[in-house]
């Protein structure tokens, strides 16, 4: 695989937030401190395609204070492009985290209502101008979530990305702490009409659409390959989507997963190598991770095969970083693809 990124553009459009974490592996009830950062789903995925050569412009808004610029100064040392992001509303998203260890999962308690994305409204972003020279648009179901206003803006991007013959792909990130199966199968479906690549996992493509994979449970860490593939073929031909692509976690427990991830093109699937991941730093950002790897493979014209390769081995690292963001060199992910995995020290 070559990075051959030149003056391929992306844009999202996402909220972005404030994480506050406890430390180590405390619960929230016994915290008496918490980490920064700064985050957000898309951005998640701008960040890693930044570090892989793809310039990322960002489609949001904060509030015009202190913790909104606290926000922009944190994304601009990853070299997100800010310049669509606007200053309007009073409050910043915020989330808590605490990260789960052997049995007990990690959580999260949302503090989001309100926040500055969900007072914009349709019209007040030139999304026309914005795709100009653009290659790319990617959202995920957790912008639409956020409000109804923001779920009619996130339609009039994608119709405004699909008039200008920008590439479409959306991520599933069902949240039912935002919304309802219900509500989010009706506003997503709806949605569907203009994304060519889809991204979901091993849960989401029943819980949103109701397509079940065969011989899988994800409670008990069981993945059927051949299920998901299936999953594949009934999303594709019921969206008429270009490519599927599904990230495959196995989840022995809070802090061992197996990880792989297939993309389909309609005539072949394309099944990465599996990792064994024995000790996860943070698994926040590692699905965007994936998404970041397949989105710049696709936009690169790579060979599939080598792109899904490629996406999987990125979000493999993601899963060793603490915060949201995938801080990995292109070179980094290559050498892991071409079987450096013993984690011996660099000198």
């Amino acid at each position: 695989m070559k990075q051959v990124a030149t003056d391929r553009k992306v844009v999202l459009f996402g909220e972005l937030m404030m994480r506050l974490s406890t430390k180590g592996h405390e619960r929230i009830v016994q915290a008496r401190e918490f980490d920064v950062i700064y985050s957000g789903a898309e951005a998640n995925l701008g960040v890693a395609l930044t570090a892989f050569g793809v310039e990322s412009f960002m489609v949001s808004s904060v509030p015009d204070n202190p913790v909104g610029q606290a926000c922009l100064n944190y994304m601009r040392q990853f070299g997100l492009n800010l310049d669509h992001v606007r200053r309007n509303g009073h409050r910043l998203g915020i989330y808590f985290v605490e990260t789960g260890a052997a049995q007990r999962p990690s959580t999260f308690l949302y503090n989001r209502a309100g926040s500055s994305i969900t007072e914009l409204r349709k019209g007040d972003i030139d999304w026309a101008r914005i795709f100009e020279g653009k290659n790319w648009f990617h959202f995920t179901g957790i912008t639409p979530a956020l409000a109804d206003s923001v779920a009619e803006i996130t339609r009039e991007a994608c119709a405004a990305a699909a008039a200008a013959g920008v590439t479409v792909s959306c991520d599933l990130n069902f949240r039912r702490k935002l919304w309802s199966q219900e509500k989010a199968r009706a506003v997503m479906e709806g949605l569907m009409e203009y994304v060519d690549v889809l991204f979901t996992n091993e849960e989401e493509a029943e819980t949103v659409f109701g397509i079940a994979a065969r011989d899988s449970n994800v409670r008990s860490g069981t993945i059927s390959t051949h299920g998901y593939e299936d999953v594949a073929v009934q999303l594709k031909e019921r969206f008429h989507l270009d490519y599927v692509s599904i990230s495959l976690r196995e989840s022995l427990s809070a802090t061992a997963n197996n990880w792989s991830g297939m993309l389909y093109d309609g005539k072949r699937f394309y099944t990465s190598r599996k990792y064994h991941m024995d000790y996860i730093v943070d698994r926040i950002g590692g699905g965007d991770a994936y998404s970041s790897g397949i989105i710049y493979g696709l936009l690169t014209g790579q060979d599939l095969q080598e792109s899904v390769e490629f996406a999987t081995a990125a979000s493999c690292l993601k899963h060793t970083i603490p915060g949201d963001f995938n801080l990995v060199t292109f070179d980094e992910v290559l050498a892991l693809v071409k079987g450096d995995a013993s984690g011996r020290i660099q000198r």
